[in-house]
Protein backbone atom coordinates (compact mmCIF):
# COMPACT_ATOMS: atom_id res chain seq x y z
CA UNK A 1 0.00 0.00 0.00
CA UNK A 2 1.32 2.79 -1.02
CA UNK A 3 1.52 6.22 0.85
CA UNK A 4 1.20 9.71 -0.58
CA UNK A 5 4.41 12.22 0.30
CA UNK A 6 4.26 15.99 0.14
CA UNK A 7 6.47 17.86 -0.03
CA UNK A 8 6.47 21.72 1.41
CA UNK A 9 6.96 24.40 0.35
CA UNK A 10 7.07 23.38 -3.07
CA UNK A 11 3.96 21.55 -3.01
CA UNK A 12 5.39 18.57 -4.83
CA UNK A 13 3.50 15.22 -4.74
CA UNK A 14 5.15 11.74 -4.75
CA UNK A 15 3.63 8.29 -3.93
CA UNK A 16 6.12 6.00 -1.76
CA UNK A 17 6.17 2.73 -0.09
CA UNK A 18 6.38 2.13 3.44
CA UNK A 19 9.84 1.70 4.55
CA UNK A 20 11.24 3.38 1.64
CA UNK A 21 14.49 5.86 2.94
CA UNK A 22 13.34 9.49 2.57
CA UNK A 23 16.09 10.45 0.79
CA UNK A 24 15.50 7.95 -1.84
CA UNK A 25 11.97 9.71 -1.88
CA UNK A 26 12.61 13.04 -2.51
CA UNK A 27 15.41 12.27 -4.75
CA UNK A 28 12.96 10.91 -7.31
CA UNK A 29 10.94 13.66 -6.55
CA UNK A 30 12.73 16.12 -7.82
CA UNK A 31 13.67 17.63 -4.25
CA UNK A 32 16.83 18.72 -2.76
CA UNK A 33 17.48 17.94 1.23
CA UNK A 34 20.75 19.10 2.69
CA UNK A 35 22.98 16.37 3.60
CA UNK A 36 25.77 16.34 5.94
CA UNK A 37 26.74 12.97 7.59
CA UNK A 38 24.42 10.61 6.96
CA UNK A 39 24.31 9.16 10.07
CA UNK A 40 21.47 11.76 11.77
CA UNK A 41 24.60 13.70 13.84
CA UNK A 42 24.57 16.65 12.15
CA UNK A 43 21.07 17.49 11.51
CA UNK A 44 21.60 19.13 7.72
CA UNK A 45 18.76 16.80 6.61
CA UNK A 46 16.12 17.77 9.31
CA UNK A 47 12.66 18.12 8.03
CA UNK A 48 9.16 18.90 10.23
CA UNK A 49 6.77 16.45 9.49
CA UNK A 50 2.81 17.19 9.52
CA UNK A 51 2.45 16.52 13.44
CA UNK A 52 5.07 19.23 14.16
CA UNK A 53 8.09 16.34 14.50
CA UNK A 54 11.61 17.03 13.45
CA UNK A 55 13.43 14.21 12.03
CA UNK A 56 16.56 13.53 10.33
CA UNK A 57 15.60 12.12 6.75
CA UNK A 58 18.75 10.46 5.99
CA UNK A 59 18.41 7.91 8.95
CA UNK A 60 14.28 8.01 8.39
CA UNK A 61 12.01 6.10 6.11
CA UNK A 62 8.29 6.64 5.03
CA UNK A 63 6.19 5.34 8.17
CA UNK A 64 4.08 2.60 8.03
CA UNK A 65 0.20 2.97 8.68
CA UNK A 66 -0.28 6.08 7.15
CA UNK A 67 -1.34 7.06 3.75
CA UNK A 68 -0.42 10.35 3.58
CA UNK A 69 2.70 12.40 5.40
CA UNK A 70 3.28 16.03 4.86
CA UNK A 71 7.23 17.20 4.95
CA UNK A 72 8.62 20.56 5.08
CA UNK A 73 11.83 21.31 4.00
CA UNK A 74 13.56 24.48 5.52
CA UNK A 75 16.36 25.21 4.63
CA UNK A 76 19.38 26.45 7.21
CA UNK A 77 21.49 29.54 6.83
CA UNK A 78 24.39 28.00 8.34
CA UNK A 79 24.50 25.18 5.61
Amino acid sequence: MSIEIRFLPDDITMKAEPGEPLLKVAERAGVFIPTGCLMGSCHACEVELDDGNLICACISAVPIGKDKLTINLYSDPGW
